[in-house]
């Protein structure tokens, strides 16, 4: 059996007259994040992940913010897409560990409809996934609720 690990990072800024999703899902809070897509940043660190896992390209290959096609896309959508690209190529996911950094919005409440987003897209037990979220103790550009961060690691096996 071989066994990969990927690890993903992303950044989002905060701007008005935008959705936050996270994970999926919407999350009221006044401002959303910055970005062609809907700047899911912690489903972008996902798959970001298991693309290194792969050893594929990252998102920004795959999905450019120069095509229009993607446009305000979902992102669960295009981990669906990347998650099928690993599965052709004979990998199942082992487990994911999600950290978002962020003072606001709080994300506790959040987080078991994040699993359960996921864990459709990747066709995986909501136990193979675990998202923890913390602040910087108001250190920083998170610390002063201008962006939110994520970071993600994935064990595939095949």
């Amino acid at each position: 059996m071989e066994f990969r690990i990927g690890q993903g990072f992303d950044v989002h800024r905060f701007a008005a007259g935008r959705r936050c999703v996270l994970g999926g899902v919407e999350i009221a809070h006044p401002q959303g994040l910055l970005g062609h897509s809907d700047a899911d940043v912690l489903t972008h660190a996902v798959m970001d992940a298991i693309l290194g896992a792969i050893g594929g390209r990252d998102i920004g290959t795959l999905f450019p913010d120069t095509d229009p096609a993607f446009k305000d896309a979902d992102s669960i959508s295009l981990l669906e897409k990347v998650w099928t690209i690993a599965r052709q190529d004979g990998w199942c996911l082992v487990n994911a560990d999600i950290s978002v950094l962020a003072e606001a919005p709080k994300l506790k409440p959040h987080i078991s409809a994040m699993i359960q987003r996921l864990s459709g897209a990747l066709q995986c037990t909501p136990t193979q996934l675990a998202i923890k979220a913390t602040t910087t103790e108001r250190l920083g550009f998170v610390g002063r609720e201008e962006g939110i961060v994520a970071t993600a690691v994935v064990l595939l096996s095949r």
